[in-house]
């Protein structure tokens, strides 16, 4: 070091310490490698039957999130509803590869429309070939114990990173697999579940992400936490590749009775925030007990975005909001971005038919206007 340098150094430090006595040096956050984007989920391709999907999201809709200050949407999406089968059987392996690429043609649709405004697109495999954490279609094979199944997987991929291949990474990503986690029964939504093998996560993971990087080397890449969601994946910290964490927890207020997620929705306690809720205190020092494993990972040098969270239109909404608030500000505070389920439906800022809102009048739609100016805010 030139003596000019370390004189520099040395006196910064110094003045630091005699401008302000008794006070201890601040520990310099790392910066997160993943941008703090904030938006939605758009559940427009969610469905494994096209004939069932929700109604398009309207260009209209992707300008109002970018004018409320919005820069990223995760689209998660199920692979049968662009494949090409006899819908009124099981789905074969042979048929997981034949691509309908009028379907692919408007999933494409909808992401240009959001590159239109600056929005970055995260695509998602809500359901891959052998696994979803939803029940309600018969998959031909399990993901993480049949080599078939993983090559699917990664032909799925392939063809994805190969459609966007000349796109940046400022624009697109690709959330590989939606909240991962082994079932007992693949068929039974509320069956046990159990964490995916680290070594099994990362055979997955390094699989596919070869597959992709095959088209553009510098395709950003992103792995749903293990345990559905919502731990680290210590196993692949070395990759190059971003993790993904929920703002679900606790589930006794983001799922606050709904039927997929609990299998007793009468005799539960009612949600406080913060409050006794049966035996546990719900606190903000919940929160930050669960996120500082995430926060840890950024100063590892891994990025980190929670691809969802929200609450269902059960919780009561002043509940929700006092809760989502601290949600929020860990994350943000943190340098993490966020991605509400949904845009528009039970979870979201517009028509979530909740029945203690004061709903706003917005262009046909019910805008919970406290929602999203907590989100704003962020």
């Amino acid at each position: 070091m030139h003596r000019r340098t370390f004189i520099k150094n040395t006196g910064a430090v110094v003045a630091l310490g005699t401008a302000s006595p008794g006070l201890a040096f601040t520990e310099v956050k790392a910066k997160n490698k993943l941008p703090k984007w904030k938006g939605f989920n758009l559940l427009d391709f969610f469905s494994p039957d096209p004939n069932k999907q929700r109604k398009a999201t309207a260009s209209e809709q992707l300008k109002w999130m970018s004018d409320w200050g919005f820069d990223f949407v995760r689209i998660p999406i199920a692979y049968p509803a662009y494949v090409r089968f006899d819908r009124s059987r099981n789905i074969t392996p042979e048929e997981v590869y034949q691509i309908d690429e009028r379907a692919v043609d408007q999933i494409d649709k909808l992401v240009q429309a959001a590159h239109q405004y600056n929005i970055h697109v995260s695509l998602n495999l809500h359901r891959a070939p052998g696994y979803c954490v939803n029940a309600g279609f018969h998959e031909p094979y399990n993901l993480w114990t049949d080599q078939k199944a993983l090559d699917a997987f990664c032909f799925h991929w392939n063809m994805w990173a190969k459609r966007y291949k000349n796109v940046s990474s400022k624009s697109i990503s690709f959330d590989l697999l939606n909240e991962p986690s082994m079932r007992e029964d693949m068929n039974d939504q509320l069956s046990k579940r159990t964490s995916v093998p680290g070594a099994v996560y990362r055979k997955l993971v390094i699989a596919a992400s070869e597959a992709i990087r095959k088209e553009n080397p510098k395709h950003l890449i992103i792995a749903d936490g293990n345990d559905v969601g919502s731990s680290v994946i210590p196993e692949i910290t070395d990759l190059d590749v971003a993790q993904s964490c929920r703002g679900y927890n606790p589930g006794i207020i983001s799922h606050y009775k709904a039927p997929w997620a609990m299998k007793d929705t009468a005799n539960i306690p009612e949600p406080k925030w913060p409050g006794q809720v049966g035996d546990k205190y719900l606190s903000r020092e919940l929160l930050e007990k669960f996120y500082q494993p995430w926060i840890d990972l950024i100063g590892k040098g891994v990025g980190v975005h929670c691809g969802e969270c929200g609450s269902w239109n059960k919780t009561p909404h002043p509940v929700f909001l006092a809760w989502f608030n601290d949600v929020l500000d860990i994350l943000s505070s943190n340098g993490i971005g966020f991605s509400l389920w949904e845009f528009a439906g039970d979870f979201g800022v517009l028509d979530s038919r909740r029945a203690d809102v004061a709903y706003e009048d917005f262009h046909g739609h019910k805008l919970d206007r406290k929602l999203l100016n907590l989100m704003m805010k962020y």
